[in-house]
Order: structure tokens, then sequence, then C-alpha cells
């Protein structure tokens, strides 16, 4: 192991030099390669997508962005995963690449998974090569006044001190958990306090030194219990699905969660998966599959489930955002702060490309 903490060391140490800020533009990396040298093969493909997939996805984000801050300018929006969409690739020069302004501007900040451990399984630190592509979209992402937080999964003590270790040497935002996804269902114990607990009001992600993400909150058993079971806990961000059980939770609890146990203010998220739909989502009906609607397409790996979505569609976009009726409308009445966008990698399984191409 003493190999990944060497270069864990030397990378950290890479990515706290200041390049010229041209760099970013031109698409240079600290190797002096392209940013994105694998995508550009994912992008391109032998004869070239129909639709450029990930341009799609920004520009849905942008919609979402834009509607959710008609409803309140000041709600905060994050990409989680997908951290290679901050840069594009031009469709006719694919060694052209540059950085995704536009988008960069309707986001907040970005979510990255399993940084330092649990890329791809929980414990195992993230190999050197992922490691180092990613802290250049962190960098980008700080050059461009982003919060960027992180999502370490981790088997013991140990592993979460460094981790927190980490991410005091680059100023990011960690969580720090056991489980991942749907299992991420109980607030994790490595520390007895949250990480840099403090006692000041968050009125922004700027001011954020930590987070709780939740996936699963059923097992806190009644809403008014799992609100006051958060309540009583001094994060300075809480990250919650909107649904708790079957009912979505309630103004009165999303309104608890807004309190540390101090007293002080802090944020309350939902994320959201815009890239999936599962067939308990409430907006799910009676004789819905795979191709019926049409924008309904294959299983994901690991829940068959859930499905991809084709989330250019009108019909899938209209279910997220623009009416009454839509995600963040909801998220917006129910007091929520912002959200968490996920399942944005979800552009690659329109391209084909399967898990082990892009280790």
């Amino acid at each position: 192991m003493a190999w990944f903490w060497t270069t864990i060391s030397l990378l950290l140490s890479i990515c706290l030099i200041d390049f010229p800020a041209d760099a970013q533009d031109k698409g240079i990396t600290i190797q002096g390669k392209t940013l994105e040298e694998v995508e550009i093969e994912i992008e391109r493909g032998e004869s070239g997508p129909l639709l450029d997939f990930r341009e799609q996805l920004r520009v849905f984000i942008q919609r979402i962005s834009a509607y959710a801050r008609s409803q309140n300018p000041n709600f905060v929006v994050i990409a989680k995963g997908s951290p290679e969409l901050l840069t594009k690739i031009d469709i006719i020069d694919v060694e052209k690449v540059s950085t995704a302004r536009t988008y960069i501007r309707s986001i907040d900040g970005i979510l990255v998974d399993g940084l330092f451990f649990g890329e791809k399984t929980i414990g195992v630190p993230t190999k050197s090569e992922s490691l180092e592509k990613t802290l250049n979209y962190v960098r980008l992402a700080k050059k461009n006044n982003l919060n960027v937080m992180f999502m370490d999964y981790v088997k013991d003590v140990k592993q979460a001190e460094q981790s927190y270790g980490f991410s005091q040497e680059l100023k990011l935002t960690p969580f720090v958990a056991d489980a991942k996804g749907e299992d991420l269902n109980s607030i994790p114990t490595f520390l007895k306090t949250p990480f840099m607990e403090n006692s000041k009001s968050i009125l922004s992600m700027v001011d954020a030194k930590n987070f709780l993400y939740l996936g699963d909150t059923s097992s806190f058993g009644r809403q008014d219990e799992f609100a006051l079971r958060i309540h009583d806990t001094n994060y300075d961000i809480v990250a919650v699905n909107i649904m708790h059980g079957r009912l979505p939770l309630s103004r009165q609890a999303v309104e608890t969660l807004k309190y540390k146990k101090l007293g002080s203010k802090r944020l309350v998220l939902a994320h959201v998966d815009i890239g999936s739909a599962a067939s308990h989502d409430y907006f799910w009906q009676a004789g819905w599959r795979e191709g019926s609607p049409s924008w309904i397409s294959g299983p994901t790996k690991d829940n068959p489930d859930r499905h991809f979505v084709q989330y250019w569609h009108p019909n899938w976009q209209n279910i997220i955002f623009g009416d009454a009726n839509s995600y963040i409308y909801g998220l917006t009445a129910q007091g929520f702060d912002g959200v968490i966008l996920t399942g944005l990698e979800s552009y690659k399984y329109f391209l084909g490309i399967k898990d082990e191409e892009d280790e």
C-alpha cells in the first residue's frame, strides 16, 4: 500500500500548483495531455453518434437550473458524478477541448464519487490513473469558483481519517461512509461529531465544511422521528431523498432538518436521479416498461427495476421540471434549499460504454 500513499501525496502536491489560466481552455493537464484523452474516443465512436449525448445532458442541467432559480433565486444545484462534463469536445475537431462555461455557470458545485476510496468497491483505494484524471477536474472546478464535494467509501476508521486528511489538503467538502447507494441509510460513526463541526449558520455552499448524504431514510422510522434524529446533528449540509418511504417529506419535516442541534441553520438538499427511472418512483405508471413509453431504455446493471431514460426527451424533462407537477417544483414548494442531480453517468449507456471499459 506504500505506493498508493506516495502517489496520493505526489498528486495532491501537483494539483496545488498554479498553472496558467489559459491551460484550461487549451485542454492541458499536468502531463501536457488533453484533459479528455479517453473521453474523445468515447464521444466520437467509429462513425460518431447522432446526438452529442454529453452536451444534451449539460443542456438538460442548465434548463433545470434556470427553472429552479425562477422559483427560488438562491436554489443550489450540485452535479454528482461525471466531472468530465465540465469540459467540452468540439464535434468537428475532436482534439479541441474547452471549458464548458455555460454549464459551469448553471451549477454551484460538483460532487465526486469515490475520490480517494471506493470508486468501484468500498474500501479499495482509487487507482492512481483515475485519481490523477479526476483531480484535474477538481482543480478546474475550483478555478471556476465551484464548491467541490466528495464522497468516499471506506472500510475502517484509518481509511476515514486518511480521506478527511486529503480533503483538508485540497480544501474540499467531504462525506465518508462505509456503504453506498440505497445502503446509505444511517449516520456514519467514524467520528463522534461531523468533520470540522462548527456552530455557524450555513447560508451558502461556500460556508459548508461537511455534509451528510442519505439514500433510504425509511429505517429512521416515521417522518417526524427521522427529522428529529437528523436535527440532533451538526452537519452543515444534509442531502436526502425527497421520498421517505412511500410519501414525500413534508414541508414541516424539511423545516426541521434545516436546523442543527446547536440551533444554527444549515442547507437541506434533495438528490434526484435525472438519468434513470425506477418502477417504484411516484410518477411511474402501470404498463410502463422498456420501450413503452419510447424514452424508457434498458435496465441498469445493478437493478433490473431501474431503467435508463432518454434524458433529452421532452416527456422525461417535463417530469423533472417545468410545472407544478414536476420534481423540481415539488422541491422548491417543500422548502428544500437545493438539489443534487445524480445519474449523470447515464450518457455512457447511450454511447455503449461498459463499466469495464471505463476503468
